[in-house]
């Protein structure tokens, strides 16, 4: 069947591939933001959440190779399961209270998702154009943040009516059920490799699956690349500051306020991203690698500034905030309140930014599918155990100005490892990698018909003779 042009196009590959991420991970962050999985019972989300981010880790490592040997379409679909699951068992807890059940689905989570954001990051790094990967991963990260933005402007409308969030109704988890099953079917619109033709007439991949024994000789390679043992450091911090932000939002801010945070925080992330993907790692006005050093600058100006600020503030305070203010919580309407939610905004602006120039930087080491398919399993592997780590600092109830600087150091030293791969970087890896053009294919498909067709004339004139 001959597919229709616009749709075996790379963006709109992505496009769908950051629908599927909308409707999964960003409705369970949606959910996290209205008030599920952990407002009865903080100890057992923390236990859940550690069981899901371990088992993360574990799978990231092997979760591209599952990726290759399944291919990106059953890869998602397996991937995006897990949400469903964890959604499913929150409301089972807060209507039946079974505690193992939120714990196993964490566990499964931890597992899937693994495989889903192999298979997204393989597909949002590998099928554009070498000169339009910045802006792939500023569609969509926009898109999938768009999900956790829209839970958030939910929680925030609820908190101003009912003046805070209490249990979440039965159709409310129903709604966000039904959204994410509409995900789990979006996966498979997506098409492999093979079917993607991008705007130079290039085939991504011709083969769409690869073999086992090829995956476990490409991760040992993997492991040996001395430029990913330099991102190592950033794929451990970019997740980790996440507790800490988290943590602060809880400590000093009431119900309404922690949900106006939350709506600002997707917003900057989804300005952010569109800024940095469009506007600088594709800027038509340089080099490539140039590109990536002015990303680099970018993004090390943005968490020096911001952080700068958030540490003139986080020393003003600590864990015993509500205490030391004779028991109340900073409201959005209070004057004390000026430039905090500016705060949260340009947090994760910069964080957009950071993860944009991490994919970036990845997807600028290869075009094949494979291989970034093996880098993003690896980024979500270590990504995680460093969340994990930091939910774990949280949990022992650190200072936070301790987990505000361990998060800013990480940051900080990562960006000189990363600067010695950026240089690295070719203006274009299309000549040291095979290239198909989709009318070779064609030509192939053709001449290949035209034989059969002749062998089969000539069958025929043997029977009738």
């Amino acid at each position: 069947m001959q597919l229709p042009k616009f749709y075996t196009k790379p963006m709109t590959q992505v496009v769908l591939v950051g629908i599927t991420c909308f409707a999964t991970p960003g409705m369970f962050s949606a959910v996290s933001n209205l008030g599920a999985g952990g407002t009865q019972d903080v100890s057992l989300s923390d236990t859940a959440n550690g069981v899901l981010y371990g088992m993360f880790a574990l799978t990231g490592l092997i979760s591209g190779g599952i990726n290759n040997v399944l291919g990106p379409r059953w890869t998602l679909f397996f991937g995006t399961l897990g949400y469903a699951l964890y959604v499913g068992a929150l409301w089972c807890f807060q209507t039946q209270g079974t505690r193992w059940f939120l714990i196993f689905a964490g566990a499964v989570l931890g597992f899937t998702a693994a495989l889903l954001w192999s298979a997204q990051g393989s597909i949002m790094m590998s099928y554009p154009l070498e000169k339009d990967k910045g802006k792939a991963f500023g569609v969509f990260w926009a898109i999938f943040q768009l999900g956790a933005f829209i839970g958030s402007i939910i929680a925030l409308a609820i908190n101003i009516r009912s003046g805070g969030l209490s249990a979440v109704s039965t159709s409310t988890y129903i709604a966000f059920l039904v959204i994410i099953f509409l995900g789990v079917a979006s996966a498979f619109l997506v098409l492999s490799p093979h079917h993607v033709v991008r705007g130079d007439g290039t085939v991504v991949k011709l083969n769409d699956k690869s073999k086992v024994h090829e995956e476990v000789i490409g991760m040992f390679q993997l492991l040996k690349d001395w430029r990913m043992l330099c991102l190592l450091p950033m794929f451990f911090a970019s997740n980790y500051f996440y507790a800490y932000q988290g943590s602060v939002n809880a400590t000093v801010f009431d119900g309404a306020t922690r949900a106006l945070n939350a709506s600002l925080e997707g917003a900057g992330a989804i300005v952010g991203a569109l800024i940095i993907g469009f506007l600088v790692l594709d800027g038509k006005w340089m080099s490539r690698r140039n590109r990536g050093y002015l990303g680099l600058a970018v993004v090390v100006v943005q968490t020096i500034i911001v952080w700068s600020v958030g540490l003139s503030w986080q020393v003003t305070f600590n864990r015993n905030y509500v205490k030391d203010h004779g028991g109340k919580f900073i409201n959005y309407h209070d004057s004390n309140y000026k430039g905090k939610g500016a705060l949260y905004f340009f947090y994760y602006f910069s964080d957009a930014s950071y993860q944009a120039l991490v994919y970036w930087i990845m997807s600028a080491l290869s075009n094949d599918p494979f291989t970034l398919a093996r880098f993003a399993g690896l980024y979500k592997a270590v990504q995680s155990a460093g969340s994990a780590g930091s939910f774990g600092m949280d949990a022992v109830l650190t200072p936070l100005l301790n987990e505000h600087l361990a998060s800013w150091t990480m940051m900080l030293f990562s960006f000189i490892p990363a600067f010695f791969v950026l240089r690295t970087i070719k203006e274009t890896n299309y000549e040291d990698e095979q290239v198909v053009y989709i009318d070779e294919v064609q030509k192939e498909h053709l001449e290949a018909g035209t034989a059969s067709e002749e062998r089969a004339d000539e069958k025929a004139s043997v029977d009738a003779v």
